[in-house]
């Protein structure tokens, strides 16, 4: 279980031969001894190594063996990896891992050999990439280890060196039960919806405070007195920062004369990030409003903290990272920090907390036990708290969810500005507040090497790792509590017997219950940034935040005054000198990110994908198809990202000319003298073809006759099993923009640039479709004719036909005057207008989308042809084959009480009768 967040990975790697340490444990199944002269006879020794004791026909013994822990799975593997001979790698030293290795190599007969990086933390994403390989070189691995301990941040470089773990996971889930690990772990070993690893562990951020603090009568009257308010324990960023600088510097919590401090904290980037998170995530999927509240499990909105998912430019630019800057310097401010920054120490939780002069602390969940617990490694010892201010059954260490935001940026406005948690902006809020705990690095799991390891070392290894996910929470190395199994009332009395403190127990009862919150539940956990360059994004934050900022003295341009830590830069008090700093910050911070990305193999574009890939964004998308959307979208990111590298212009012309021409002026333009000397070539082949084709023709066609009527028939009734295909399931998901967005939007908008505001609703099948209407929603098909080759509606006349409609059908139906239950689906903003694969895919499922809207409206007023001196009105829309094959799959399953027509000349809707398709 990891307890800090080390700010870089080695910035040289070194050979496995170095950079591991000496000290290696070789624990055997077996009586036989191995001394140092054997293993240094290399491989060959090792295979030579002759198993005692490990007798399969041994009912009795292998039941006494492999029986252990209250653990089934390996009762049936008795001796069934005898002679197997397999290495794991990990990082950190756990005195479970000798018992287990033992108790496993007893029973299954296997010689697990486990060896440590000698740096730990800080080597082993190094030690991975040397043994393992990158991911696109499968070729520069060691192979030495079989498996290895890691955590989710070092895979992205070596995940697709890794065994993929999915199908063996799926073999054994009757015992892994993998859903029952929480959600984030799940997502953090899972990269392109591959399962990388297997998690064992879980690493989150909480609160701690001190009961004896907080319950102190004295303290509480002085709070209420001078303030005004009570004394409470915070629940939002805000409420922790005013009650850190209300009770720093005016109580003594340890009895020694001295007035004591705010929070405590160690001044980490997952920290800060812990501030930052549940002001700009607020929900991972598209929501809609339900009896009693909302419900968030439609399309991904791509929600997260560090970069955006369209265009990967970093989540800094807004107000709402502004104020958790603020928020968080204003709390280091009133920590441990002042004193321990001034004296020129490392400002330290571990070393702050033992001193009983903090109220709190900010920790992960292993050193938070050991700074919670009686007799805890950094806890503070009796005679530095206040436990006579305590009532029987009490306990003076407190854990909690980290605290929320009553604040939230509202992703679907521009510039997305921070505005109060209420409504649609914060849909999961609970009591006004958005809570978003965040998840970081992953914790401990567990990986196999997936290149250079022997089958039969993988499979000894992949038992051990599934056994010990059955076993108890206190019998795994490393592991906390990480499943919501775990939570149960038997699992936390026995984790309350193992702490022997119920107070403890119930805490993080508490905690983990509301953070293993799936989604479907209301859960809004936030991930870690798991993609190549971890270790240098963190650097970049921590050294601008952090070094440069926070703790910088102010006589060097940071905001803290080492000369008097109380007279350090206060954004609420002191915002011009704020507002000066905190901008260059902002720009540094900028230009560090921008080093890291050009660091990376493929640059920014390939940061992207994978930041795309590691949040599971659907639907996935190339780099072309990003670049694709942002030459239609955002010039600026276009160029930032050098798709110019990626797509070549002209082959866009087709698709994209619009886009094209306004990104670069003449592309599709074809030259005058080259056309004049293709067409010249192009009559003369003509011309000879003629000739001797024409003789040909004659001799073939009465043969060409004959196939073609055959092939003729063929067609017909493939397309009319297509057809009927097609009415029974989408080939592409139904696409929606809400009734009022559509109005508000001023024309028609192009399907990506809806998608990459997030305007689209998102139904990926016709039962979604039925459900979807049986709730209460209106679902409109505009059908309607092209008014430009190259954009639909370039005079918006028919745009304005098509509000007056959804406005009209509202006021007949007695439907909500605000449209938020209508939903319209009209051609340009409801199919991909850039990729053609997409695109054709959507087009095949006309059929099913007409027929499923519960309103088709034909809007055909008359509107002059922007390219053709030709006026486009309903007698040239009836004479359109997609217009006219639209009513009819509308019509055939729905009738024609639903049917209107919209001319925009006397009613803006009339009745389709009867006699309309004749």
């Amino acid at each position: 279980m990891s307890t800090s967040r080390a700010p870089t990975m080695s910035a040289h790697r070194q050979t496995l031969t170095t950079s591991l340490t000496a000290l290696t444990l070789f624990v055997f199944a077996t009586n036989t001894t191995i001394t140092a002269q054997n293993l240094n006879q290399g491989a060959c020794a090792d295979e030579k190594i002759v198993l005692e004791g490990c007798n399969a026909t041994d009912v009795a013994a292998c039941e006494a063996n492999c029986g252990l822990h209250e653990s089934t799975y390996l009762l049936d593997k008795c001796c069934k990896h005898a002679g197997i001979n397999a290495n794991i790698l990990a990082f950190e030293k756990a005195d479970a891992w000798i018992p287990r290795i033992e108790e496993y190599g007893k029973c299954t007969g296997a010689n697990i050999r486990l060896q440590y990086v000698a740096g730990g933390e800080d080597e082993m994403g190094d030690a991975l990439i040397e043994d393992v390989g990158e991911n696109e070189d499968d070729k520069t691995g060691q192979g030495i280890y079989d498996a290895y301990i890691v955590q989710a941040p070092w895979l992205p470089p070596v995940y697709k060196g890794l065994k993929t773990l999915t199908e063996y996971i799926k073999e054994n889930d009757e015992h892994i039960k993998f859903l029952d690990i929480n959600q984030a772990s799940r997502s953090a070993v899972s990269f392109d919806g591959l399962v990388r690893a297997l998690p064992l562990d879980t690493d989150y951020i909480s609160l701690g405070w001190r009961q004896d603090v907080f319950d102190n009568e004295a303290i509480k009257t002085s709070y209420n007195a001078t303030w005004g308010e009570m004394l409470k324990v915070p629940d939002t960023i805000e409420e922790l920062v005013v009650v850190g600088e209300r009770l720093n510097g005016r109580h003594d919590y340890n009895n020694d004369g001295e007035m004591d401090w705010g929070f405590c904290l160690t001044p980490q980037t997952n920290y800060f990030q812990a501030f930052l998170a549940p002001v700009l995530q607020t929900h991972l999927n598209e929501c809609e409003v339900v009896e009693g509240g909302y419900k968030c499990v439609g399309a991904d909105t791509g929600q997260n903290m560090f970069f955006d998912v369209d265009n990967f430019e970093p989540l800094i630019y807004n107000e709402g990272f502004r104020y958790a800057v603020e928020m968080y310097s204003r709390f280091i401010m009133a920590s441990n920090c002042q004193n321990q920054t001034a004296d020129g120490v490392k400002c330290d939780r571990k070393t702050a907390f033992p001193t009983g002069r903090c109220a709190g602390v900010i920790s992960m969940p292993g050193t938070m036990t050991n700074l919670l617990r009686e007799g805890g490694k950094y806890a503070p010892k009796s005679d530095k708290r206040m436990d006579n201010v305590l009532k029987p059954g009490q306990y003076w260490g407190r854990r909690k969810v980290f605290p929320g935001s009553d604040k939230v940026i509202n992703w679907n406005k521009e510039g997305r500005p921070l505005e109060d948690c209420a409504g649609e902006v914060c849909p999961l809020a609970k009591n006004g507040i958005n809570y978003a705990p965040f998840f970081s690095e992953g914790g401990e799991s567990y990986a196999l090497n997936g290149r250079q390891s022997k089958p039969t070392a993988t499979d000894a290894m992949w038992d051990m790792f599934t056994w010990l996910s059955t076993l108890p929470v206190g019998e795994v190395p490393l592991a906390g509590v990480y499943r919501k199994s775990q939570l149960t009332e038997e699992a936390m009395e026995y984790l309350a017997k193992s702490w022997n403190n119920t107070v403890m127990a119930q805490d993080l009862h508490d905690v983990l219950d509301e953070y293993f919150r799936s989604e479907e539940d209301g859960g809004n956990t936030v991930q870690d940034l798991f993609i190549i360059g971890f270790a240098e994004y963190n650097e970049a934050l921590d050294t601008e935040l952090h070094k440069n900022l926070i703790l910088e003295d102010v006589k060097e341009g940071g905001l803290f005054n080492m000369t008097d830590p109380s007279e350090s830069i206060n954004p609420v008090k002191n915002k011009v000198e704020f507002e000066e700093r905190y901008n260059r910050f902002i720009a540094n911070l900028a230009m560090r990110y921008d080093d890291v990305h050009a660091m990376q193999d493929g640059g920014a574009l390939n940061q992207l994908s994978l930041w795309r890939g590691a949040l599971n964004i659907h639907p996935t998308k190339s780099k072309e198809q990003i670049c694709q959307e942002l030459l239609a979208t955002d010039h600026k990111s276009f160029n930032k990202l050098e798709c110019i590298n990626v797509v070549v212009l002209k082959d866009l012309c087709q698709s994209q000319k619009e886009d094209v021409e306004e990104y670069a002026p003449d592309t599709c333009k074809v030259d005058n003298n080259n056309s004049t000397v293709i067409m010249a070539v192009l009559f003369a082949i003509i011309g000879a073809g003629l000739v001797g084709g024409l003789v040909y023709y004659m001799y073939k066609r009465y043969v060409n006759y004959i196939r073609i009527q055959k092939a003729h028939e063929q067609l017909m009734e493939a397309t009319l099993n297509e057809s009927v295909r097609a009415l029974y399931q989408l080939d592409y998901p139904l696409h929606l923009i809400r009734g009022d967005e559509f109005v508000e939007e001023g024309k028609l908008m192009r399907h990506e640039v809806l998608r990459n505001t997030h305007k689209l609703t998102v139904l990926d099948s016709l039962p979604d479709v039925d459900a979807f209407i049986e709730a209460g929603k209106h679902v409109l098909f505009f059908s309607h004719q092209w008014t430009s080759f190259t954009s639909p509606d370039p005079s918006n006349i028919q745009y304005q036909a098509m509000c007056e409609a959804v406005k009209e059908l509202a006021k007949r139906n007695g439907w909500n005057h605000n449209l938020k239950d209508v939903f319209v689906w009209v051609d340009y903003s409801s199919i991909p207008q850039v990729n053609p694969s997409t695109q054709n895919l959507a087009i095949r499922s006309l059929a099913a989308y007409a027929s499923s809207a519960t309103y088709f409206v034909i809007v055909a007023p008359d509107t002059p042809h922007a390219d053709l001196d030709d006026m486009c009105d309903l007698g040239t829309y009836q004479r359109r084959m997609w217009c006219r094959a639209e009513q009819v799959c509308h019509s055939m399953r729905n009738g024609t009480e639903g049917m209107y027509l919209g001319t925009g000349k006397t009613s803006p809707l009339e009745p389709v009768k009867s006699d309309f398709f004749r």
